[in-house]
């Protein structure tokens, strides 16, 4: 059973919605039951134990995630600079060779860690695949489905959901919900990831002053309210118990919305401090606590809620992943 479990790329395929657990006849809540074998599942892939220790022990997983963010909020400040009083420095206060070694050095762990653990999932769903040997695969095919149409078109969410969301505007849809925290995280990632290419061509150095019309501003901007809102519409759907699909929310669900909610907010704290007429002292420790915060829900990302960012689109690519027709011999039409 356990084996099953670990090998079936259908477990990431169901979004939980809701609509299963309203419409079954024996009441079994099957969309719960689904939720907690992702759970389970992350836990296995996850070899360091870490991942059992979010999702089994409330109160330890709450020790551990202060404790992360203390550790690292003191590792960020260990490497302080002074503190501007006449105008705001804040890549003064921490430098910017800082920020960016020690993105770097997280981004290797993370990879390190994420493809460890994605590489237990994909030897397990391998097993139900079988042998791949010798057989065309729809590769290219499989990666504009899995990433283009369902992760960020997020096409199953949209059509598995369809009778249930009718019943709701557009704009509160878990679908769209669900895309606006994944588009958001996503667009700025991608503005920190361009600012970092700016700085090391010597382009413009980090922490320059920039307009808010600035693209690469503007595209984090834009990308921060999308995520914010999407947070802030999950965390009130899941207050309120507004359906199914929200009714049932456990620390893990609580602690990842928590920490992408604080990010978002910091990081829209530390760009009003840009734009106010006057430094103030509160703006260089709302950076140090940007830092931590964003740092701890990466480093993170393996083993709590944020892993299925991973694992499902990995399984959306292996069910994507059809074996190609075997192209006639030359000439096979004409011999008939």
């Amino acid at each position: 059973m356990k084996d099953d479990l670990l090998s079936s790329k259908e477990l990431w395929l169901c979004y939980y919605c809701g609509e299963c657990t309203k419409t079954c006849p024996r009441q079994a809540d099957p969309g719960e039951f689904m939720a907690a074998a992702r759970r389970y599942a992350i836990a296995r892939y996850d070899r360091l134990g870490l991942g059992r220790l979010l999702y089994t022990s409330p109160i330890l997983s709450a020790l551990f995630l202060a404790v992360l963010a203390v550790m690292i909020g003191l590792v960020v400040y260990s490497f302080h600079g002074p503190m501007p009083e006449s105008t705001l420095r804040l890549f003064e206060f921490i430098p910017a060779d800082v920020v960016h070694n020690l993105g770097v050095i997280a981004g290797i762990v993370i990879g390190i860690l994420a493809f460890w653990g994605l590489a237990n999932m994909v030897m397990q769903v391998g097993k139900e695949i079988g042998p791949i040997r010798g057989i065309r695969y729809n590769w290219l095919g499989a990666a504009w489905e899995a990433f283009g149409l369902e992760a960020l078109g997020q096409r199953r969410y949209r059509q598995d959901c369809e009778t249930y969301s009718e019943k709701q505007p557009w704009y509160i849809q878990r679908w769209f919900i669900h895309a606006s925290i994944l588009w958001g995280f996503l667009g700025l990632l991608l503005a920190t990831a361009l600012n970092f290419l700016l700085a090391l061509l010597g382009i413009k150095a980090t922490g320059t002053w920039v307009p808010i019309w600035y693209p690469i501003r503007l595209l984090g901007t834009i990308a921060g309210v999308l995520m914010v809102y999407g947070v802030t519409v999950a965390i009130i759907k899941r207050l309120r118990k507004t359906d199914e699909g929200s009714a049932h929310s456990t620390p893990s669900d609580w602690s990842f919305l928590i920490l992408l909610w604080l990010v978002g907010m910091t990081g829209f704290a530390l760009e009003v401090a840009v734009y106010l007429p006057q430094p103030y002292a509160w703006s260089y420790w709302m950076l140090i606590a940007h830092m931590a915060i964003a740092s701890e829900l990466l480093l993170l990302l393996p083993f709590s809620k944020f892993a299925h960012a991973v694992y499902r689109t990995a399984a959306l690519y292996l069910h994507a992943l059809k074996p190609l027709p075997e192209a006639e011999p030359a000439g096979a039409g004409a011999a008939e």
